[in-house]
């Protein structure tokens, strides 16, 4: 019954910030209602899972984190080394892939991710 995600949609302190800061590190653009629209293809896979609220695997103050699967994770590297957003959790890899971890300019944590 389920297709995909609808949205991910979530308060922010200060909305120009927060944009300016996802549009340039992750290259998100924005439309002028403040969203966008990311289209997934046949390599690009959702994961919806649950954490109990001891999980430390993202901070227990944050009740939801955002993962990004990318292409590329050394490329990704480079460039958030060149624009100077430094890495929360260096790479991490097993057997779901490569990961590593950043924070957004109001502390969330977010999950980048190459299969």
């Amino acid at each position: 019954m389920i297709k995909g995600f609808g949205g991910i949609f979530w308060r922010t302190k200060n909305l120009d910030a927060t944009k300016k800061w996802y549009r340039e590190v992750l290259k998100i653009e924005f439309e002028n209602w403040n969203g966008t629209i990311i289209k997934p293809h046949s390599e690009n896979e959702t994961i919806f899972s649950f954490f109990t609220e001891e999980d430390p695997y993202f901070p227990t103050e944050q009740q939801m984190m955002l993962n990004f699967q990318v292409y590329n994770l050394n490329e990704m590297i480079k460039h958030l080394e060149q624009i100077g957003v430094p890495l929360v959790k260096g790479k991490e890899i097993n057997e779901y892939g490569q990961f590593i971890h950043i924070k957004d300019p109001e502390g969330r944590l977010i999950e980048l991710w190459e299969k």
